[in-house]
């Protein structure tokens, strides 16, 4: 028996990575999964997999409790006041993936005081890896809990402050770009010392994923196993070296920097 209803307002590529997502927790997903997107027909093919779909918006809200806005942020206004009406704030929750969009803006365009989150997972919600960040404020527990155990089956939850949902966003949604930039030079490099592109790939691929694991099982700070592999006069520490004297740290946190500047000139 499904406890609750999702519904997921945007078809786009963020509202259909979160479908994805939770599809991955197959029968152990205690929630019925609904999806509106204008041009339906292109999503049609999730009724095979259980999830109702709709062209419009207002169907779909009876039918559920957590309702997840995931349009453009220049979208969100126009549907909160079509949605409005049919809210119910002893039933609904809503949460906003929508950036830069802040709880007060989305409070404006509502009649009544309904429990409203901010969530900034980021795309690897596809695959159920997603770093989300949620803001509570103002939100009682049960209504945080139950708003963390959704986006869980996404990947790995944490709550922050809603005044750093736009550096969340820099960090753990145009993360992901800067991550994998970073792959594709790492590739390149395979390449030109002697690796076919499949092989230094594959390399590549599992280097960073046992990277990642190492520091997340030993919660463990980068540097302590960088100096596991950084023998004296050894190759490591060489080509340490050679990409610090070249900016290599100092560019990604210039770009980092800079990714937050613009999010804050466009709020």
């Amino acid at each position: 028996m499904k406890k609750n209803g999702v519904a997921i307002i945007g078809g786009g590529n963020l509202g259909l990575a979160i479908i994805n997502g939770l599809l991955k927790s197959n029968s152990s997903l205690p929630y019925s999964l609904h999806v509106s997107k204008r041009n339906s027909q292109s999503i049609n093919y999730l009724k095979d997999f259980g999830v109702q779909v709709y062209n419009q918006n207002t169907t779909m809200i009876s039918e559920t409790n957590l309702i997840i806005i995931a349009v453009k942020p220049f979208d969100v206004a126009s549907v909160l006041k079509e949605i409005a009406p049919l809210l119910d704030p002893e039933k609904h929750i809503l949460i906003s993936v929508a950036t830069g969009v802040s709880v007060s803006e989305i409070k404006s365009h509502l009649s009544i005081q309904i429990p409203v989150f901010r969530a900034m997972p980021n795309t690897a919600t596809d695959i159920a890896e997603s770093m989300t960040c949620i803001s509570i404020e103002n939100n009682t527990e049960t209504q945080q809990q139950a708003v963390k155990e959704l986006f869980s089956f996404l990947g790995e939850v944490i709550f922050i402050k809603e005044e750093l949902m736009e550096a969340a966003t820099v960090l753990g949604a145009c993360g992901i770009a800067y991550v994998l930039r970073f792959m594709r030079s790492m590739v390149q490099g395979g390449i030109q010392i002697g690796f076919d592109s499949k092989t230094a790939s594959a390399i590549v691929n599992q280097v960073v994923k046992g990277a990642a694991e190492l520091l997340i099982e030993r919660k463990a700070h980068p540097e302590q196993e960088i100096d596991k592999v950084t023998t004296p006069k050894g190759c490591t520490i060489i080509g340490l070296n050679e990409m610090e004297h070249n900016g290599f740290s100092s560019s990604l946190i210039k770009g980092i920097s800079a990714s937050y500047k613009q999010i804050e000139k466009t709020n």
